[in-house]
């Protein structure tokens, strides 16, 4: 019986000793046509991120636009007036700001 418990547990410590694997979140927003931004959610595992929360938020702090992403993991919305960042939010350690400068101009 001993001899069995040791054997069940090998594998178990192996398997709690491996390092986790981490899937960094990614987020991406360009400029489309003259007023419209489109913003990509994802994973560097190359995993996408429909239904993850993407809210555009005034540098006041108030949200401009709050939504989900799609099933394509996008989401397209009207360029905010002044200045704004969007916020992908796939959980604690999962989040991505993107600020208006580093989007561009159309």
């Amino acid at each position: 019986m001993k001899h069995l418990m040791r054997r069940l547990a090998l594998p178990l410590l192996l398997v709690a000793a491996a390092p986790a694997l981490a899937h960094n979140p990614m987020c991406e927003c360009e400029p489309v046509g003259s007023d419209q931004i489109k913003c990509t959610g994802g994973f560097s595992d190359g995993s996408g991120a429909p239904g993850v929360t993407l809210d555009v938020i005034g540098y006041d702090e108030q949200v401009l636009v709050g939504s989900k992403l799609g099933d394509d993991s996008t989401l397209t919305f009207k360029r905010p007036d002044g200045e704004f960042y969007v916020l992908f939010d796939a959980g604690p350690g999962h989040v991505v700001e993107v600020d208006y400068a580093d989007i561009g101009e159309p």
